[in-house]
């Protein structure tokens, strides 16, 4: 009885487009060869949408993952070179170019000792991730091995880490490794929880680098919508975000 006093909901009209940070830096657009895009046509509507949005350059970060993605520079760089192909064919001008997601596994310290980490921009910047149900015991040491190597760790989304938090974020980022946010974490789509821990980060200036981490269609339908939440307003207009860094 009381439905006709319900407030109706207002959709918020899109007045941003990520412009200022130029480039999304953390994505699986490559074709086939992990859980995100599947073929080039799936890869091209992706990239349309995030070009639509104001990005100028992607930087394509496929899984590398022992148990499930073992990808290496050959099979990233074919994947690369099958999508420029089917860009240039259908008269898509974007720079797109591929490091890799690197999993936090058995594998990770090998890979920096034998220098296979593929990273992005001049400076060697390296994304990593870690598992979602714990941190590794070691996560500093490899973060300060990375460094002693000449690379820049980049840790991928602590705020969809159950375990992590303001304190350890500070500590892990008072090593000399940045983070990266989802853009979409601000958008609530992780859930509640992951959206505050993000909502901290800002408030409490922990992000470095945003980007998409985008998969599929509903990622882009979200990376589009979070454009008219306050929170990535004040990344994009007031916050000294690193992405311009790799353009």
């Amino acid at each position: 009885m009381f439905g006709f006093f319900k407030k109706k909901e207002v959709k918020k009209e899109r007045t941003l487009d990520y412009g200022p940070i130029m480039v999304d830096m953390h994505s699986h657009v490559l074709p086939g060869i992990d859980d995100g895009a599947q073929t080039p046509e799936e890869s091209i509507v992706l990239i349309k949408k995030m070009m639509e949005l104001g990005i100028k350059k992607i930087i394509a970060t496929p899984h590398v993952m022992l148990d499930y993605y073992r990808n290496d520079a050959t099979s990233i760089n074919n994947a690369l070179a099958v999508l420029k192909e089917e860009l240039k064919n259908q008269n898509i001008d974007i720079p797109v170019e591929a490091a890799a997601e690197h999993y936090f596994d058995e594998s990770f310290e090998k890979r920096i000792d034998d220098r296979s980490l593929m990273t992005m921009g001049e400076d060697k910047y390296v994304l990593f991730e870690l598992s979602f149900m714990n941190e590794p015991p070691n996560v500093i040491q490899m973060i300060q091995k990375m460094r002693d190597a000449g690379y820049k760790p980049i840790l991928a989304h602590p705020e969809r880490y159950p375990y992590m938090d303001i304190d350890r974020m500070r500590m892990i980022r008072s090593w000399g490794c940045n983070l990266q946010i989802n853009t979409i974490s601000l958008l609530g789509y992780y859930g509640k929880p992951t959206k505050k821990m993000a909502e901290d980060m800002v408030d409490n200036q922990m992000v470095d680098f945003i980007s998409s981490d985008m998969h599929h269609p509903r990622h882009a339908q979200a990376f589009e919508e979070v454009l008219t939440t306050p929170y990535l307003e004040k990344l994009l207009n007031e916050y000294p975000l690193k992405n311009k860094m790799l353009i």
